[in-house]
């Protein structure tokens, strides 16, 4: 079972930028189609962009030409660089892992806050 703990969340204002991390560890991370979610009170979870193991990618209306996936099998971490971020993206941002490209898999991780404030 492969185990998923996101890191790098936080406060910023708009306009601001954050990277976000996922570290994979139980299994190689090169298995894996990679995603990063996002949720808010009372919404569902959307996708943000995803990441396939051939390092196809796929992004959100919204994340198109603002935020970057990218992933590093060698250090078994997934990354989403968010740019110029809106207060209306403030959300619990998750880690995702499955093995079937173009849907979310059953491994989630914690969450990590993201917070977009002046």
């Amino acid at each position: 079972q492969v185990q998923l703990v996101e890191s790098g969340g936080g406060l910023v204002q708009p306009g601001q930028s954050l990277r976000l991390s996922c570290i994979v560890s139980g299994s190689p991370l090169r298995a894996y189609h990679m995603g990063w979610y996002r949720q808010t009170p009372g919404e569902q979870r959307e996708l943000v962009a995803d990441i396939t193991s051939t390092f196809s990618i796929r992004y959100a209306d919204f994340g198109k030409g603002r935020f970057i996936i990218s992933r590093d099998n060698a250090k078994n971490t997934v990354y989403l660089q968010m740019n110029s971020l809106l207060p209306e993206e403030t959300a619990v941002y998750y880690c995702n892992a499955g093995l079937v490209a173009g849907r979310a898999g059953a491994s989630w991780g914690q969450g990590t806050q993201v917070t977009v404030s002046s």
